[in-house]
């Protein structure tokens, strides 16, 4: 079997026509509006990708609608088994599908063959919880009573996805809204489309019914502002920024809808003093710099034990350096380019403060060429609290190391900030692992490696990081009623 790059070496420029799918159907859509889809090596365009107008919505809405009929009196049984058929077919085409992710989106092909193989796994698992909604009965108070709870899909769900993770993000959504007996539109990322909808090309091509799944793109606040307050929709899923998502579930608080928010964050990685160094900046680096630190869970504060910083920024910086930046398709690249002019723009402009307000830069700091949008692997140290850097999530590949004195402080400095997404943590005392996995403020937690978006835990975060889990069990409660039924005998 080829790999991406090979295939990639063989057919080059071969992106593929973007299209949207609704009601089983692929259309261009009636709209005649559309967008270059650029490729963040070159900054050229390769395609573009449509609008859906007011009345592709509408077909898509009627269309998730007649779905939903269909789909929630499907068996769970069946939809496993139509869902085990999309992830067979995701994974056959991984190899094609990792080089298009690629090209749109900007990292390596290695990464992006890895993203498409795990949609596989997410499906999977998904699929397996559509047999095990279970309900429950309550033993009742009198012995001619029964009660009963059951479980039921909520209903047809809009779905909002982001760039970085075009179908990581998207199949998340997707598979769980299926595994429930929900229908689903996703307003897909219209800089990172293809992917995306090759993911929707897989289940439709499971035999998933028409109307149970559509792909739209536009305009992100037109498409959101209509679906969110049509009757027909019962259920929103946002992932994207916390500016976005407040807002978005301001809109669906008021038509009382449910709603699962993957929001922004600002990962504090502590590393103390007895901690594995080696192990520390060998997987804290190369989480920081995966996909060009465009990653909603990457670290993005290190806060270094002062008896063991300088020994920690001299392997990190080390680690910079030795990346090589350049065009995904390139099988020597481990970072590939920012995803667009204005990610290099705010790398710039949070370097440029820190360095104001005093800090350091050991690594990196600049764009890179003129061709692209890329940018240097950046490791900033002796960084202020009041930089931007420290209070606003970067998203980008930049480090920003402080040193800290003592447990308190560090706590006190991890839950500084309101975001809740994840955090990290290297320590050799069980006692501090203990104590850490309780007092950081935080979704997720890691400690002493990157364990986390597996398709089996629990993906979300607290505060202004959002609510809800894109994983785990508890991803599918999200698309699910609880009913309860209570009968007397006559």
């Amino acid at each position: 079997m080829l790999i991406a790059a090979e295939i990639m070496q063989e057919t080059p420029g071969m992106y593929p026509k973007v299209q949207m799918f609704i009601a089983g159907e692929w259309t261009d859509g009636t709209s005649g509006k559309s967008e270059d889809i650029l490729n963040p090596a070159t900054g050229q365009p390769i395609g573009k990708t449509p609008h859906a107008s007011r009345q592709d919505l509408d077909r898509a809405l009627e269309a998730a609608k007649a779905g939903f009929e269909i789909w929630r009196k499907t068996s769970p049984f069946d939809r496993y088994k139509l869902m085990r058929k999309a992830a067979d077919i995701i994974r056959s085409r991984a190899a094609e599908i990792a080089p298009v992710m690629t090209m749109e989106q900007g990292k390596p092909v290695v990464e992006a063959q890895g993203e498409t193989m795990l949609a596989g796994d997410l499906i999977d698992w998904f699929s397996e919880e559509a047999r095990r909604a279970y309900g429950r009965i309550v033993p009742p108070r009198m012995g001619n009573v029964s009660q009963l709870v059951t479980k039921e899909p909520v209903g047809p769900v809009a779905a909002f996805t982001p760039w970085n993770f075009p179908i990581n993000q998207a199949v998340r959504k997707i598979s769980a809204a299926l595994a429930a007996g929900c229908s689903i539109i996703v307003k897909g990322p219209e800089e990172t489309p293809a992917s995306c909808m090759e993911l929707v090309r897989a289940y439709a091509d499971a035999g998933i019914p028409a109307g149970v799944v559509q792909l739209v793109f536009g305009v992100p606040s037109e498409v959101s502002e209509y679906l969110i307050p049509h009757p027909i929709i019962r259920k929103i899923s946002f992932t994207g920024s916390t500016a976005v998502g407040k807002h978005l579930a301001a809109l669906a608080g008021l038509h009382m809808k449910r709603v699962t928010m993957e929001l922004g964050g600002h990962a504090p990685a502590i590393v103390f003093a007895d901690a594995d160094l080696d192990n520390a900046a060998k997987i804290l680096s190369a989480n920081k710099f995966r996909n060009a630190g465009q990653v909603c869970v990457s670290p993005t504060r290190f806060l270094v034990h002062e008896s063991v910083y300088q020994p920690f920024v001299d392997k990190f910086v080390a680690a910079a350096k030795s990346l090589k930046v350049g065009n995904g398709l390139d099988k020597d690249t481990r970072m590939g380019p920012l995803a667009n002019p204005r990610r290099v723009d705010a790398m710039e402009g949070l370097v440029s403060d820190a360095v104001q307000r005093g800090a350091k830069v050991q690594a990196g700091g600049k764009r890179i060429g003129n061709e692209g949008f890329f940018f240097e692997p950046t490791v900033i140290t002796d960084v202020p609290r009041d930089a931007r850097i420290m209070n606003e999530e970067p998203f980008g590949p930049l480090a920003p190391i402080t040193s800290f004195r003592s447990y308190d402080e560090v706590v006190a400095e991890a839950n500084r900030l309101p975001y809740g997404l994840a955090a990290y943590a290297y320590t050799t005392s069980t006692k501090t692992m203990q104590a850490i996995g309780s007092d950081i403020e935080s979704g997720m937690v890691s400690i002493n490696h990157h364990g986390l978006a597996l398709p089996e835990v629990p993906f979300g975060g607290i505060k202004d990081s959002g609510y809800g889990s894109e994983g785990g069990l508890e991803a599918i409660e999200g698309y699910l009623n609880t009913k309860f039924v209570t009968q007397a005998s006559a």
